[in-house]
């Protein structure tokens, strides 16, 4: 077992928690928002140094207008509510995705957050927001191209680390287990590069129902795997 230091969520499942209870898809978004501050304590109670959870992909802007606004809403509360509480807790909030993409307002809301959490040094939350795995790769490439067109860089001599560093949070290390909820086995255009060896666990429990007995199961499952990384033990 190799040491656990990153975990990424996948947190699925708040439509169909809504859709049970015979309520609009924005109250699931609204609970599974809640969960975030319970999953950030017990990251903190397991040692985890590094959170990234996955809150909007460039993919999501294809649902209804309604739902879009609802989330869109949701995360200037977050950003509103949790910096006070990731500052209290020590957390650093990072971003990745398409920042420019999104409104002047959350921007800003999101430059001010990263701001005032940066000199936190006891854990590390990353927001996954307009991000694509795609997307992200096509960025990073064309920051490789503007300095081979800059001269800054000779195109003999990028390598993977060379792809690694122009990613949009290149200090973060790759996460070492994958949590996705819901129960769908797919990974949606999530952090493509970075789990090229990274576990997954798949649960059936939709996000907010997620609690901390399955979080430790998550964990206990990482904690039985061998990681050879394509290579032999």
């Amino acid at each position: 077992m190799g040491e656990l230091n990153h975990i990424a969520i996948i947190m699925d499942g708040n439509g169909r928690w809504a859709k049970n209870r015979n309520l609009p898809r924005t109250y699931g978004h609204a609970e599974g928002a809640k969960k975030v501050s319970d999953v950030l304590q017990w990251a903190k109670k397991y040692g985890i140094k590094y959170l990234t959870l996955y809150a909007f992909s460039t993919e999501n802007w294809k649902r209804p207008d309604e739902e879009v606004s609802a989330l869109m809403k949701l995360l200037k509360k977050f950003l509103t509510e949790k910096t006070i509480e990731l500052i209290e807790n020590d957390i650093c909030l990072k971003i990745a995705g398409r920042v420019d993409e999104l409104s002047c307002e959350l921007q800003a809301l999101i430059q001010d957050s990263i701001k005032k959490t940066a000199d936190n040094k006891s854990g590390t939350l990353v927001i996954a927001l307009n991000y694509g795995g795609r997307a992200e790769l096509t960025d990073a490439v064309k920051k490789i191209a503007e300095k081979v067109q800059d001269k800054k860089l000779n195109i003999q001599s990028i390598t993977e680390e060379t792809l690694s560093q122009n990613l949009y949070n290149p200090e973060i290390p790759d996460p070492e287990l994958l949590i996705r909820t819901g129960g769908e086995l797919r990974i949606s255009n999530f952090l493509l590069w970075e789990i090229a060896y990274t576990e997954f666990y798949i649960t059936d429990t939709l996000w907010p129902d997620f609690d901390e007995a399955t979080f430790r199961d998550a964990i206990n499952s990482f904690g039985k795997r061998e990681r050879r990384k394509g290579g032999l033990l």
